[in-house]
Formats: structure tokens, C-alpha cells, sequence
């Protein structure tokens, strides 16, 4: 069965201010599970290694979240990965068939700026291995390049956390840019629903979905083109 890399972001804080993010959860913790269950090795690391921080809008009382924040809450070997990640460089990458990217607002901070993981999402992409990413997570494509040098995304199908999404959540002027217009703006070829509908998007290796609600489909697309689910 495959092997799919997890990266998470490891910004805690919206800077230049204070607003707390991080990960969210769902985003995380739902791929998790439909890969696991579908027999896959998931291995979570982190953009600097340690304990994940995780937005605490995204997880409520026990009994009120999406189900598989609420298996996470119950499951004490994922709480324990999740508080000790090591940092995705120390790891073989070219060990795995997948590279995943959850997103929450953490990663408009710390994903683009990473030229190792523009590389890493580049070395996967031209291996022809699957590239995926959802809601925020897109965040960690801006900055990879095709071998011509154009950018990554140029002419590819992909989704993202929307602009008017952004505006919604009132979150639109505490991030560094809009993701949707950014792709836009880098040739993507960017597709999406209605707000918070559940919505993904395969272009070849290439998977992305729009929103938290999207986490699922974008797993399934995943193993999909993994060759582990239907066509």
C-alpha cells in the first residue's frame, strides 16, 4: 500500500500581529483516517518539528465536531504524532508516493516562504508522484516551479480557500495575500463551488480542495490517483 507524507504548518501566530492560527484539524485529521483505513502509511511531520499547533477554532466540545475530529480526540497515538512531529526535511522523501498539504490559516505564514518545500512539491511533481493539498494548503504551491520556470501551478487545475471565503471568516486583511487571487495570478487555472460546498479538483498527480468541508473528497481523490480508488 502507499506511503503518504503529511506536512503540517508550524505557524501559531498571524504576524506582524498576534491573532493565534495554526492548523485546521479537520484538515488534517479526516484524510488521515480515509487513507489509513484504506490500508495507507501515514506519516505526519511538520514545517519545524515539534508539536503542531492547531487553531483552536477548529476543534469544539467534546460531541460537536466533524466525526473524525471527534475520533481524533479519543485517539491517543495520534494526539501523540501530533505533539512531536519531526521537521519534513530530516525525512527520505523519496521513500513516499504521496505528499499531502492540510492547511489552516497558519500555512499563508510559513509554507510560502519555504524554499525546502517548494523544492519537495517539485521533486514529488517531476517523479510523478500525487501533489495534494486543501483549503490553505494550496499556500504551500506558490512559490514551486515547473523545470522551465514558470510557476507550478501555471495552467493546472486546482482549488483553494476562495477569496470571498476568506472575506466570510473576516480573515481577508490579517493574511499576507489572498490565496485564490495569488494562484490566479501565477496562471493557475482556478475552479471552485459555492462557498463552504465541498469541492476538489484532480488535474493529472495534482489534487486540491476548496475549503475544510472538501477534506474527504480530496482524500478519495487522492487514493484515486493512487490507483487505490475508483477511477
Amino acid at each position: 500500500m502507499p506511503k503518504i507524507l503529511m506536512i503540517t504548518t508550524s505557524a501559531d501566530r498571524m504576524t506582524p500581529g498576534d491573532e493565534p492560527t495554526g492548523l485546521w484539524l479537520e484538515e488534517l485529521t479526516t484524510p488521515y483516517y480515509a487513507f489509513r483505513d484504506a490500508g495507507a502509511e501515514v506519516t505526519i511531520a511538520s514545517m519545524a518539528g515539534g508539536p503542531v499547533p492547531i487553531d483552536a477554532r477548529s476543534v469544539g466540545p467534546a460531541g460537536q465536531n466533524d466525526a473524525s475530529v471527534e475520533r481524533y480526540l479519543s485517539d491517543a497515538a495520534l494526539k501523540a504524532d501530533v505533539a512531536a512531529t519531526p521537521p519534513f526535511t530530516v525525512l527520505d522523501a523519496d521513500s513516499y508516493d504521496a505528499l499531502f498539504l492540510p492547511g489552516g490559516h497558519g500555512t499563508m505564514f510559513d509554507y510560502p516562504a519555504s524554499e525546502a518545500l517548494a523544492r519537495l512539491v517539485e521533486r514529488f511533481d517531476r517523479s510523478g508522484k500525487v501533489v495534494a493539498a486543501v483549503c490553505h494548503g494550496p499556500a504551500g504551491l506558490v512559490s514551486a516551479l515547473q523545470p522551465d520556470g514558470t510557476p507550478f501551478v501555471a495552467g493546472r487545475r486546482v482549488t483553494a480557500f476562495t477569496d470571498s471565503e476568506e472575506r466570510a471568516v473576516g480573515l481577508d486583511r490579517a493574511v499576507p495575500f489572498l490565496l485564490e487571487g495569488r494562484l490566479r495570478e501565477l496562471g493557475a487555472l482556478h475552479e471552485s463551488a459555492p462557498d463552504f460546498a465541498p469541492f476538489a479538483v484532480r488535474d493529472g498527480m495534482l489534487v486540491t480542495g476548496q475549503n475544510p468541508a472538501s477534506a474527504a473528497r480530496t482524500a478519495a481523490l487522492v487514493m484515486e490517483a493512487l490507483g487505490k480508488g475508483p477511477a
